[in-house]
């Protein structure tokens, strides 16, 4: 009997890059309201106005929001790529290198690829800060497929790309909404907490792909 190819499906922010998923977003949202001088809520009152794209579902209007962004807080240009800096410093965090390593071991014993929810630009950043392409094939974002985890339409998108069904696949996030969301469709996964934990996890599921 013929079996299926097993997947390794990766997240990207809280599992290949280090960084908090959560808090980072607060903080520059707290920092960009400082420096146009408006209180927090002053600043999420602006910005809900100024009726920007949703980058993280739609591709090629990156430029339309951060120029949207800027005009609605007063700020330079010099502000604004500043801004963007500071977002994308923190969007990418730093390389879980041990991780990204173990992925790149895996390549000939199972197909390795990454789901992330994203914003425009995502790919090309992270491309060059970590050059992603070179370990992970498919590598599916929300703003490129149109769907955000845990929508089904995601996980969806990424079993196509990776022509797969739902059972040969291992999902690793560091946030539970997305690990159940996988399972509603039987991909089976991990809450991502350390390396060791999620390595072994891992391994176990080759096993038993190898084994079935």
């Amino acid at each position: 009997m013929t079996r299926n190819k097993p997947w390794i499906l990766f997240d990207i922010g809280g599992v290949l890059e280090i960084v908090d998923d959560g808090p980072w977003q607060e903080e520059l949202k707290n920092r960009w309201a400082a420096r146009a001088a408006m209180t927090r809520a002053e600043y999420d009152l602006v910005i809900a106005a100024a009726d920007l794209p949703r980058i993280d579902l739609v591709q090629g209007r990156a430029e339309e929001y951060w120029d949207g962004f800027a005009q609605a807080l007063g700020f330079t240009a010099e502000q604004r790529d500043e801004a963007l800096t500071e977002m994308w410093d923190s969007y990418c965090g730093d390389a879980n290198t041990p991780l990204i390593d173990y992925a790149r071991t895996l390549l000939g014993r199972a197909g390795v690829a990454i789901l992330s929810n994203s914003a425009d630009g995502a790919r090309e950043e992270e491309e060059r800060r970590y050059g992603f392409s070179s370990v992970f094939d498919p590598i599916c974002y929300s703003h490129e497929i149109g769907a955000n985890k845990p929508d089904p339409e995601a996980y969806t998108a990424a079993l196509v790309a990776m022509g797969a069904e739902p059972a040969d696949v291992f999902f690793i996030d560091d946030r539970r909404q997305q690990i159940d969301g996988a399972a509603h469709l039987g991909i089976r996964g991990i809450v991502h907490r350390d390396n060791a934990t999620t390595i072994a996890a891992v391994e176990d599921f080759l096993t038993a792909a190898i084994g079935s």
